[in-house]
């Protein structure tokens, strides 16, 4: 089954078609998006990759994040079900949890 992953750290030159034979490195890609803006049409710097399975994706994970490409680094990680709230985050975004504070 297809597994979708989150790439953060973009270039904005950096094209879907680009991202495609990146990823191709770790496997068989089903699709790879820039995401850009409505208006303007410029990179927002993240896109996603669908990898044709699991394993792949794994593979792409601990290929890429972390390495620069096109001079920015590659954050690379699952793509989290669009609705979910993140598991690992909380949806407290990145001000939360600060260290010893306390809990409400």
């Amino acid at each position: 089954m297809a597994q979708k992953l989150f790439i953060g750290g973009l270039s904005f030159s950096t094209s879907s078609e680009r991202l495609r034979e990146l990823f191709a490195q770790a496997g068989a890609v089903e699709s790879a998006t820039v995401v850009t803006d409505r208006e303007t049409g410029r990179s927002r710097g993240f896109g996603f990759v669908e990898m044709a399975t699991a394993d792949e994706a794994e593979a792409a994970v601990k290929k890429f994040n972390g390495q620069e490409v096109d001079g920015r680094t590659l954050k690379v990680e699952l793509a989290k079900p669009s609705g979910s709230g993140g598991a690992r985050s909380g949806g407290g975004g990145y001000r939360s949890g600060g260290r010893g504070g306390s809990r409400w």
